[in-house]
């Protein structure tokens, strides 16, 4: 029997990326806490993005299904022009892409005048885990605030992209302020997942102190399966939410057991 389906699985057949590490530098980053465990990275290395030219310089194949770009490290300023030049590698192969970031304007401006003739092609989904900034600036300390991302999401939105946002992980209890402030600007759905193995992750990626240890014993509290159900509760008869695999095991909805079918 197939396994079930999980993380970036979820969402798409395939994930390409062709950079090392991520300026944003998130504390609970899955990506550098499998890299540190490794020994890929350090602690310290990993917000120094190394780009990878071959990748670069490599003609991308048609896949078959959706395909994310990235996933493991996000589009940021400093590489825009390298993010451009491999998003066009994987659109002119005839792939479908999802585009997944935490995002800033000035990419998102540039991403959307420059692939007009995508739309079809393109479906932007933005991590907003948080309505706060100062949660976001906590957790995620290089990344753009709320109002900067939503302001991305309007701006996809206005220009006829299709748009979707990530609340995963969620980062604190207030994640209906997230979903009413988005939803006139998505197109698709709005998912919602727990924050995973928070804990270990953190301590791999060398965030460990008293504050985290209290932040996360707050996440903790605020998600057990009972603030969960009742999430679930406000929102199942919405069609635009969806619900990653952390949720969807609480609440007993089946788990797909097919990559990329984004339900």
């Amino acid at each position: 029997m197939s396994k079930k389906m999980y993380g970036t699985k979820e969402w798409a057949k395939d994930s390409l990326n062709f950079i090392t590490g991520c300026s944003h530098d998130c504390r609970y980053c899955y990506s550098k806490a499998y890299a540190l465990k490794y020994g890929r990275a350090t602690p310290e290395s990993w917000k120094n993005e190394i780009v990878r030219e071959y990748r670069l310089k490599k003609k991308c194949k048609k896949y078959d299904g959706r395909v994310m770009f990235p996933s493991s490290h996000d589009i940021s300023p400093e590489h825009l022009n390298g993010s451009v030049r491999f998003l066009r590698n994987i659109l002119e192969a005839g792939n479908e892409v999802l585009v997944v970031s935490k995002p800033h304007l000035e990419c998102i401006e540039r991403i959307c005048d420059e692939f007009g003739v995508y739309k079809d092609k393109i479906l932007f989904r933005f991590t907003i885990g948080s309505s706060s900034s100062a949660v976001l600036k906590f957790w995620e300390p290089e990344a753009p605030s709320f109002e900067e991302r939503l302001e991305c999401l309007r701006l996809a939105y206005d220009n006829g992209y299709k748009t979707s946002v990530s609340c995963e992980p969620m980062l604190d209890g207030n994640i209906d302020d997230v979903v009413r402030c988005v939803m006139p600007y998505v197109t698709d759905a709005v998912w919602i997942g727990k924050a995973n193995y928070l804990l270990e992750r953190v301590e791999l990626n060398g965030h460990y102190d008293e504050e985290m240890l209290l932040r996360i014993r707050e996440l903790h509290e605020w998600q057990t399966d009972d603030n969960i159900k009742r999430l679930y509760q406000r929102y199942k008869d919405n069609e635009q939410i969806k619900w990653k695999e952390s949720i969807k095991k609480i609440v007993g909805i089946p788990i797909p057991r097919e990559k990329g079918l984004d339900i």
